[in-house]
């Protein structure tokens, strides 16, 4: 399994970003990229051994105490893919629109990313004005906000110190929004939650890096290692590089629906612990970049695959409320792990995630999230809220915003109506859109693209010919990062190679999101398959 690790470390001559990327799969040589403003370099480099991460190196240069060669290489390694080499190119491309700069295009497409904000979606009225009055407590009494609104900002700042955004909560959160969050996990699943169990965090990323963080200490003289599906979310591979963890990729079934295949995850395990101590196993459902909705029966097997082999389970389920194909339904790893009886639901651990990032809601910037914690030995979760104390506390607005997802509108309730039709307009144009996309891509000749069930983003595959492979090869770069640059360069669409996600040798997929608003995603998919068309010409 191919792993990619790389990250903007240096500034070139001219101005230009340098990245570097280690490439197993190229025979442990890589490349370094250089990104201009005119143009793209690509120059084959050596690979860094592992044993020399961390280790300093006396600098040429006179007076700087940190340069590129004795910061932690950890650092330098890890990638991004999302935000990646390709995407700078975009942001250098719309600088050069804005400064009249003649293209074959008029404006950028960013299809790379789940920033539904940013893509058009509009927020959730009845969350901004909880927001706005838990922010400036005045309009509670001089506005004409409902009633509603007005109690529950109300609530919010008297579990806040002083009762205002502006002072630090508790570290694991405001109790009273522990206590919804906890309350919305009961509904949603049908069994209890102890909200001493549940911490607020920025976003989900927050928690998932304080979790993985605790597995940095080997085992019996094994380096620790995590599993996380191939393609995964580049936040898990950054981290674990990052981190100095191993990564043990186990591939989807991109046959099935992208779902979970046990005889895969059993060959990954076995063969990964030859030499690294396997310690947890990353589950993201609904996928991302993939998009499938786990079955009840994968998500049982899963939790056996764990427990049989003494890991713990990390539940990525940010995506829970983004569920469109006719047939599919969440079910949460907490649900699953509490029915299935003793011994899963006494003694195997899980922390699952959520985010208000995604769903209904898209409040990326707010940084809101939560994980709740199952099975964690005491003293573990203690050590955990620990470390968690030593970054304060989650943004207090992301908090308030949490609390509005946990606890939204009743039903009766001067805001219902609004927030239920705002939500629904939301799920459903998500959900047409993401036909739109499979049915595209599906039809498109050369494209192979599963159907889009939940989530918010597409992975297709595309046959590249031996001719496009050999122009990629000697533009140095991977066949998908070759196309996807073509694309962009020629059409300002911004997607993100499968490459920067991990996928099948000889396979090429990119991601693109759903996300732009429904008239936009029709004219970038009308200018996806002219493109594609003239790309197949230009290398038949």
């Amino acid at each position: 399994m191919s792993q990619i690790t790389s990250k903007l470390c240096s500034r070139g001559s001219g101005g230009s970003l340098v990245f570097w990327s280690m490439r197993p799969e190229l025979g442990g040589r890589g490349w370094k990229l250089a990104v201009t403003t005119g143009q793209t370099d690509v120059r084959p480099m050596k690979s860094r051994v592992c044993k020399d991460r961390g280790k300093g190196k006396t600098s040429p240069e006179v007076g700087r105490s940190l340069t590129e060669k004795n910061i932690n290489q950890n650092i330098v390694l890890m990638q991004y893919a999302v935000r990646g080499p390709l995407v700078i190119r975009t942001g250098v491309i719309e600088t050069e629109l804005q400064q009249g700069a003649q293209k074959p295009f008029k404006r950028v497409i960013r299809a790379n990313i789940g920033d539904a904000h940013a893509m058009g979606q509009t927020p959730i009225t009845y969350i901004r004005q909880v927001i706005a009055m838990v922010a400036h407590p005045e309009l509670i009494e001089s506005s004409n906000l409902p009633k509603d609104a007005k109690d529950q900002a109300r609530q919010i700042l008297c579990g806040m110190s002083g009762h205002s955004a502006g002072a630090y909560t508790m570290s694991c959160g405001v109790e009273l929004i522990r206590k919804n969050v906890a309350a919305y996990i009961e509904k949603r699943d049908g069994h209890k939650c102890d909200f001493n169990n549940v911490c607020l965090t920025t976003g989900a990323t927050t928690g998932i890096k304080m979790v993985l963080e605790l597995l940095c200490s080997s085992i019996d003289g094994k380096c620790p290692a995590v599993m996380v599906p191939i393609p995964q979310y580049p936040l898990y591979s950054a981290t674990l590089v990052e981190y100095g963890l191993g990564q043990v990729g186990y591939f989807l079934d991109e046959d099935n629906n992208w779902g979970l295949d046990m005889q895969e995850l059993e060959r990954a395990h076995a063969e990964a612990s030859k030499t690294q101590a396997v310690r947890a196993i990353v589950v993201i459902n609904p996928g991302n970049p993939t998009g499938q909705v786990l079955t009840r029966k994968n998500i049982e097997d899963v939790i056996k695959f764990a427990y049989k082999h003494k890991m713990m389970l990390l539940a990525d389920e940010v995506y829970q409320h983004n569920i469109y194909a006719e047939g599919c339904q969440f079910f949460s790893f907490k649900k699953v792990i509490t029915e299935m009886g003793a011994p899963y639901c006494k003694e195997q651990e899980l922390v699952s995630f959520m985010s208000i990032s995604k769903g209904y809601m898209g409040e990326c910037g707010l940084r809101g999230g939560w994980m709740e914690i199952i099975n964690l030995d005491p003293a573990v979760q203690a050590h955990l809220y620990k470390a968690l104390s030593a970054i304060l506390c989650p943004t207090s607005l992301g908090q308030a915003a949490v609390d509005c997802v946990a606890k939204p509108p009743a039903e009766g309730s001067p805001s219902y109506e609004q927030w239920l039709a705002e939500k629904t307009c939301v799920l459903d144009s998500l959900a047409q859109r993401s036909k739109i996309i499979y049915e595209t891509f599906k039809n498109m000749k050369g494209f192979k693209c599963n159907v889009v069930q939940g989530a918010m983003y597409a992975f297709p595959r595309i046959e590249l010919s031996p001719k496009a492979i050999e122009a990629a090869k000697k533009a140095n770069r991977p066949p998908d990062v070759f196309y996807a640059y073509k694309l962009l360069e020629e059409t300002g669409i911004c997607v993100v190679p499968g490459t920067g996600f991990g996928q099948k040798p000889n396979t090429h997929h990119f991601r693109t999101t759903i996300l732009p608003q429904t008239e936009l995603l029709a004219e970038m998919m009308d200018i996806f398959q002219k493109f594609h068309k003239k790309f197949t010409d230009e290398f038949a």
